[in-house]
């Protein structure tokens, strides 16, 4: 564990925080309901204030008349500080609270809670937020359980409020123009057959922290951690969250449902704490999985890896059918389409800005290539015309924020999120079992 003096911790957390700074039938759950308000602008609180919570915290700094009236974290001596002083330069005077109970006890006049907390926490702050009549945003993995999952599932259709679930994709620009015209009006991948994606990481040394400024032991039992190493690195602990598959690999299993309008019906997986200790790394730190989807034009393989040993190619789906391949990532600088040689041509979808064609160049036959008979050319790039450099997370949090006002739908709403973590905890369930795992249609429904 690499171990930061304070000075050095608190040093590169403000950079870091400078750094994000610049740069079925429709129902009241789905965005129906009105905010009674006359005023335009919201009042919300956020349930942790740690790396990921700073991150939806600057996002939502640069959206209009949304404002912070309070926020909550357990480890008071430096993320709770830490977001009152951000906010602070803001002028937003928020109050601050150890536990969100007694948050939602005191503050009055909210419109809305985000939760960036530990997956195990999800559930039951959703359940008590909707409870109290808030509407909320929750980071994925909705929980670390499907039983967890099912609870956010019905508080919110019991509540009647809205809960967005946090897969940004879904309200990314360069996704949704994908979805919607490239797969789904011009169908340039003709029938997709196959789909391939990764999360590659490299090693990364468990997070550390000031120990002068760590929660106290009673504190941090009260709320289910056992040491302040579980705090900082929850993510590898069984009882606390789910391993990098379903950290990371959540975002693009959701996009493979999404995209391929289906479930998984079987997965097959390999995984193992290979590299790691295992006195402190409980999941699995590599996995290979493989699934099987049953689409309305046939079946589809998808394949999915993710590993934290090495970070070559880094993340990207990429959809391929008979006719091309989509390349896509949340990172702006990657994503195109290929077309296959035999494919009609794409002359069309260019000319209505549905692609950009290739350059000169690489549309220029090679007909002086000697290939051997086991090569074929490379298939030129069509890039995407849509640029995308806002923040990851803040389109998500406008459609939220649109939901709320009554003037948009949930991108994410619970009953997709739910898909999403069924699919991706069986997984783990899958590297557990050493089989093919066969899932019934009805487990997809909370």
């Amino acid at each position: 564990m690499t171990v930061l003096d304070r000075r050095r911790f608190l040093g590169y957390a403000a950079a870091a925080g400078a750094g994000l700074l610049l740069t079925r039938p429709k129902s009241r759950a789905e965005g129906e309901q009105q905010k009674s308000s006359s005023s335009d602008e919201l009042r919300i609180a956020l349930i942790g204030t740690g790396a990921q919570g700073q991150v939806l915290m600057n996002s939502c700094l640069k959206i209009p008349n949304v404002r912070f009236q309070a926020v909550c974290d357990i480890w008071e001596a430096y993320n709770q500080r830490r977001a009152q002083r951000m906010l602070d330069k803001f002028g937003q005077k928020v109050n601050a609270y150890q536990d969100y109970r007694q948050m939602l006890t005191k503050e009055k006049g909210l419109d809305a809670v985000i939760i960036a907390t530990p997956d195990f926490c999800h559930a039951p702050q959703t359940v008590d937020c909707l409870d109290a009549g808030l509407n909320v945003y929750c980071e994925k993995e909705m929980s670390n359980t499907l039983e967890g999952a099912r609870r956010m599932v019905r508080a919110a259709r019991q509540s009647g409020k809205l809960l967005q679930i946090g897969h940004q994709r879904r309200s990314n620009p360069r996704y949704i123009h994908c979805y919607k015209k490239l797969i789904g009006e011009a169908k340039i991948l003709g029938r997709i057959t196959t789909v391939n994606g990764q999360w590659n990481r490299s090693v990364q040394a468990d997070n550390s922290w000031p120990k002068e400024s760590g929660i106290d032991a009673a504190v941090l039992r009260k709320y289910g951690f056992r040491s302040m190493q579980e705090f900082r690195n929850w993510r590898w602990y069984r009882h606390l969250g789910g391993g990098p598959v379903v950290d990371l690999g959540s975002h693009q299993l959701d996009i493979y449902n999404w995209f391929l309008d289906a479930r998984p019906r079987t997965i097959v997986a390999s995984g193992g704490i290979d590299y790691y200790d295992r006195k402190t790394h409980e999941w699995f730190d590599s996995v290979l999985a493989t699934f099987e989807y049953e689409t309305p034009r046939g079946k589809v393989r998808a394949f999915y890896q993710t590993i934290s040993t090495n970070s070559n190619q880094g993340y990207a789906e990429s959809f391929m059918g008979d006719q091309g391949t989509l390349m896509i990532s949340e990172s702006a600088s990657r994503g195109a389409a290929y077309r296959e040689p035999t494919a009609p041509e794409w002359d069309t979808w260019v000319s209505l800005g549905y692609l950009k064609s290739p350059g000169a160049e690489q549309k220029k036959p090679q007909t002086d290539a000697v290939l051997d008979v086991r090569e074929t050319l490379a298939p030129p790039a069509f890039e995407l015309p849509v640029k995308f450099d806002d923040p990851y997370h803040k389109p998500h949090l406008e459609n939220f924020f649109s939901a709320v006002r009554g003037k948009e739908k949930l991108n994410c709403p619970p009953e997709v999120g739910y898909e999403t973590a069924v699919t991706v905890l069986k997984v783990n369930e899958a590297v557990e079992a050493g089989r093919k795992l066969t899932i019934d249609p009805r487990d997809y429904r909370a």
